[in-house]
């Protein structure tokens, strides 16, 4: 085998050692791919509990007041720093213990309002936001939550909810989406206990002001061919850590991320969190959750951008009629509102899913941080191009010279992180890929890191499967009654479900275990099933009992619009450029096309002007 080889079956062999393998609750994602619509998960849509709302209403209230008051997102964009002000007054308002239990000091709110709270904060501060978010959504109060022991509980949570921020170090410089290169490491001291952590960790969110943090270390031989990976809880101050550098980033500015470095950092046994090797299970459910807040931060974003664009499209005229009114910025904002109406609808669902704790959300949260990040660049992009030079303007200048100061250009470079972080848009796609083709490779009783298949049993099965996947249904899946004609679409998700499942078991024949490498192809098969997700959400929205005025209308032109992706998804899984553009690609990376390297200047690889 070659050393490639052997790093990626080694690199493969760490990602299934932390997974979950077991399905303990249903999944309507997970039941999509293999061809199965099960509405009873979908429908009626949750609304949520009017208690539960009231929770949150008034501090939702008080909050809005604090942001118009006292957080200039220019300023901190312009300044690179949230000022000492706006986390006094986080404090004082408790949002520092959104969802840690009331016994510890938190708020003890649900999902749901905990992402009302997100969409809110991100619609106006992108970077207060996240600051927010990498406290609690996946910094330390989230794992101590799902894994902490009761004493570990006692001693950090009330600190966390009382104002100390958190970060979670996972990342290294050589190490992004593929921990089995993990360098960090933690040491075991002669007396065994405690350990002493060395290594580096890159791109910690808060990383540079944490007074706690999730530290991802190595307990094994590094020599070792697999790593055991653990998660410690690391004080801040603690000798030996230093923020060896704060990193600047094209949006986000008034974050704190930064280079970490360990020097023999002294850590008590008492704070490994579950124990030795289960740090990356650790990391894969705190993510789980910690997806399900960039689904509200992008309808914050995408609403926020809406409003400009529509005041626009109104005010200004062009050719004798506001922009608004000329098709091609129509259907941009048409696009936009349709697309807003699927995330928040994949929001609110989500959320009451992690809530409720009846279904396996490992799927969902992943498909709808996939799909609310791409649609909300789409859409951002767009909404800047109604707006033309203006949308590339600052908020600054503007003002500066008498007009609005919309944020639009801020809006857009804040934004564009949610395709990479908590996984970016191709890890996604591995990612849900990877479960999707779960059950195949159980049926087949393989794995991912093994060619042994059992025919006759995976013949047995597919004989039983694969036919009634081809038989028209005549009914609305569920006996359904969707209002406004939604119905028809109802009937389409189910055929093109059935449909998704044919064409993953035609590419499993076709490719077999070639076909992880097949990104592009697995990519498509995704984004029909994120797709496929998103009509399902808005369709059981849409039918609730308390829908609102305009929401048929957002759902019909939603699902209309999805229909046509989805149909140039499936007949590129067939038909695609994909072999030529990697041998392409492989071309361009050998250095075989000249040409393209010609007439530039890159002082970056400390190139003389070569006139």
């Amino acid at each position: 085998m070659s050393r490639q080889g052997a790093e990626e079956k080694r690199s493969l062999e760490v990602a299934e050692a932390s997974r979950e393998t077991e399905w303990q609750k249903p999944s309507f994602v997970g039941e999509m791919f293999m061809g199965r619509l099960h509405t009873d998960l979908l429908f009626p849509f949750p609304e949520q509990d009017p208690e539960d709302r009231r929770q949150a209403d008034e501090l939702l209230e008080k909050l809005r007041r604090f942001l118009a008051e006292k957080v200039d997102a220019d300023r901190i964009d312009r300044e690179k720093e949230i000022p000492a002000e706006v986390f006094a007054g986080l404090r004082e308002l408790g949002l520092f213990g959104i969802k840690i239990p009331k016994d510890y000091g938190g708020l003890g709110l649900s999902q749901i309002n905990y992402n009302r709270i997100i969409q809110l904060v991100a619609s106006h501060c992108a970077s207060t936001a996240v600051m927010l978010s990498a406290h609690q959504s996946i910094g330390v109060p989230q794992p101590l939550k799902i894994f902490g022991t009761e004493e570990q509980k006692k001693k950090y949570l009330p600190r966390l909810a009382a104002g100390e921020i958190s970060a979670f170090a996972l990342t290294e410089p050589d190490v992004g989406s593929d921990p089995s290169s993990m360098t960090t490491t933690a040491t075991p001291t002669e007396d065994g206990a405690a350990y002493l952590i060395n290594g580096e960790k890159l791109w910690i969110t808060n990383g540079p002001i944490a007074d706690l943090l999730i530290v991802m270390a190595r307990t094994n031989d590094p020599k070792a061919e697999r790593p055991e990976i653990t998660a410690f809880i690391v004080d801040g101050k603690a000798e030996g850590f230093s923020v060896e550098h704060r990193c600047d980033f094209m949006g986000l500015k008034g974050i704190q991320n930064g280079l970490l470095k360990f020097n023999n950092v002294r850590v008590g046994r008492e704070d490994i969190v579950v124990g030795l090797g289960e740090g990356l299970r650790l990391a894969l459910r705190t993510l789980n959750t910690g997806r399900l807040t960039l689904p509200a931060a992008c309808g914050g974003t995408m609403k926020q951008a809406l409003a400009m664009a529509v005041q626009w499209a109104n005010e200004r005229s062009q050719w004798g009629a506001p922009v608004g009114h000329h098709e091609a910025v129509a259907a941009k904002i048409a696009r936009l509102a349709a697309e807003i109406y699927a995330v928040e609808s994949l929001t609110w669902l989500t959320s009451a899913m992690a809530d409720r704790s009846e279904t396996d959300i490992r799927l969902e949260a992943a498909m709808a941080k996939l799909f609310c990040t791409e649609a909300m660049w789409r859409g951002l992009d767009e909404a800047l191009q109604i707006r033309g030079g203006r949308g590339y303007e600052t908020a600054d200048s503007l003002k500066a010279r008498g007009e609005a100061p919309m944020p639009m250009e801020r809006l857009l470079r804040d934004a564009r992180i949610n395709l990479i972080i908590e996984g970016t848009s191709e890890i996604m796609h591995l990612f849900i890929a990877r479960e999707a083709l779960d059950p195949h490779l159980k049926v087949a009783g393989a794995s991912a890191t093994s060619k042994k298949v059992d025919v006759l049993g995976a013949g047995k099965f597919y004989a039983r499967w694969y036919p009634p996947l081809w038989l028209p249904r005549f009914q609305t899946p569920g006996a359904l009654q969707l209002p406004g004609g939604l119905g028809r679409h109802l009937r389409f998700l189910e055929r093109a479900t059935r449909r998704l499942a044919r064409d993953l078991f035609h590419m499993i024949a076709l490719h077999r275990q070639g076909l992880q490498r097949k990104q592009k192809v697995l990519g498509r098969l995704v984004d029909s099933g994120a797709e496929l997700f998103a009509m399902a959400a808005v369709l059981s929205r849409a039918a609730a009992p308390g829908a609102q005025a305009g929401e048929l209308e957002l759902a019909e032109l939603f699902c209309r619009q999805a229909r046509r992706r989805l149909a140039h998804l499936h007949r590129a899984v067939y038909l695609n450029d994909d072999r030529f553009a990697y041998r392409c690609a492989r071309q361009v990376l050998e250095g075989r096309f000249p040409i393209l390297e010609e007439n530039i200047l890159s002082t970056w690889k400390g190139e003389a002007d070569r006139s």
